[in-house]
């Protein structure tokens, strides 16, 4: 026979063996989508689920096989061929549960080789010519590579949007929850965590966290919330702190924390220092419940308002029940007024002057220590009599004893110390 001939007619067969394999397959389709199913669910543990996910699987892979053997059949241009509706539904399913698209992707390769594993063997089975069976492999394997690289695009693609239109909603049910607990409202609170993602019946810790405008970061969201998470580890949290971003530059967090752990300071701050000199943080008290929860976080947000508005001064990391500071917030909310008790109980010693900001600092130091010299040195680490210097120097710029007006000379002193050039003269 010519060779050219030959291989017309070992292409016909081939073409009629796939027909003839495609057909028997179809007849079988229920038994190929369940070995199929329980494949993929057992390799890929991601897929695994709940009852109405592997229900989901297995109309995918049904939809799947059953439009691919019609085409192998009927010889169907893929290029006309849509994604099945089960398996688009699917990979919509797997979006609003935020199962990552490589799992899905993974599934369509591996349901591909599988599925031509298990083709091949049908072959091997009925067709004795090993041209004509080589032949109608072939046609099969580019076949199913065409269906899979068209139907896998689509699906993807279909998650891809669903999977922007849930975030936006989650998001939107997120902030409406977070809002309402904030503001007090009446909330289902096991809801509550689960839209928020965070356990409310524990101890807290709220945090606001804001990175200079300067920071070489291409995000300093991101860098926020992994230092967030880098917090939560420096405390021993046994579950996953909560993010809330509120712009690019600044975002709210809260800490898990086990019941009675202590918050070391120090060791915040040398968290944040790791982070860099662009990134800072406030700190409110730790709560417990849905109460401390709102409670830290006001907290924080006073503290990040005094370390905003004495910028100049702020540490790294400013905490609420840090001395003075719960004095300072409250004298924020009214500057006029925080300058006029500065002023009247201060006199000299309100100026904007280094040497006068180390006077108001030994002197805050010594009315804490009882107005004892030697205690106040041990505390600042100066010899007694420069102690004594410096408080009798305070005193004379002030004009006036310390023991007058106690209570708003410290007001007073807390507000130089926490809201600075705001406040001095």
């Amino acid at each position: 026979m010519d060779p050219w001939a030959e291989r017309e007619e070992i292409a016909r067969q081939a073409a009629a063996r796939v027909a003839d394999i495609a057909a028997a397959s179809s007849a079988q389709l229920d038994e190929v989508a369940r070995l199929l199913q329980a494949e993929l669910a057992e390799s890929i543990s991601e897929l695994r689920g709940d009852q109405l996910m592997l229900d989901l699987l297995y109309a995918s892979v049904e939809s799947n096989v059953k439009t691919f053997f019609h085409i192998a059949r009927y010889g169907v241009p893929v290029d006309a061929v849509e994604a099945p509706w089960p398996a688009v539904e699917y990979a919509r399913r797997l979006a609003q549960r935020e199962i990552s698209s490589n799992a899905l992707l993974r599934a369509y390769r591996l349901g591909h080789r599988r599925a031509l594993e298990w083709v091949a063997g049908e072959l091997a089975g009925v067709e004795p010519d090993g041209r004509v069976s080589f032949a109608a492999l072939r046609m099969l394997q580019d076949a199913a590579f065409a269906y899979i690289d068209r139907v896998s695009e689509q699906v993807v693609a279909e998650y891809e949007t669903e999977r922007e239109r849930w975030l936006a909603h989650r998001n939107t049910i997120r902030t409406a929850t977070l809002s309402a607990l904030l503001a007090g409202e009446e909330v289902d609170v096991a809801g509550a965590e689960h839209v928020l993602g965070y356990r409310l019946r524990q101890e807290h810790l709220g945090l606001v966290l804001w990175a200079d405008e300067r920071m070489t970061s291409t995000d300093p969201l991101e860098s926020l919330g992994q230092l967030t998470s880098s917090v939560a580890q420096e405390v021993g949290a046994d579950s996953s702190p909560l993010f809330v971003p509120q712009d690019r530059w600044l975002g709210w967090g809260w800490i898990p924390l086990r019941a009675g752990a202590p918050v070391d300071l120090d060791r915040l701050a040398r968290v944040l220092g790791a982070a860099g000199s662009e990134v800072k943080a406030a700190i409110g008290a730790v709560g417990t419940g849905v109460a401390g929860f709102r409670a830290t976080h006001r907290q924080a947000l006073r503290a990040h308002q005094i370390a905003v508005i004495g910028a100049e001064r702020a540490q790294q990391i400013t905490s609420f029940t840090a001395p003075g500071v719960r004095a300072a917030a409250a004298l924020a909310g009214d500057l006029a007024l925080a300058r006029d008790l500065v002023t009247s109980m201060l006199g000299g010693l309100a100026q904007d002057d280094e040497g006068v900001a180390r006077l108001r600092e030994t002197l805050t130091v010594f009315l804490q220590q009882n107005q004892s010299f030697v205690a106040t040195a041990a505390k600042v680490h100066l010899h007694k009599n420069t102690v004594k210097y410096r408080v009798d120097k305070a005193v004379q710029l002030r004009g006036r004893p310390i023991e007058e007006d106690r209570l708003d000379l410290e007001l007073a002193l807390a507000a130089c110390r926490w809201l600075g050039p705001a406040v001095l003269t």
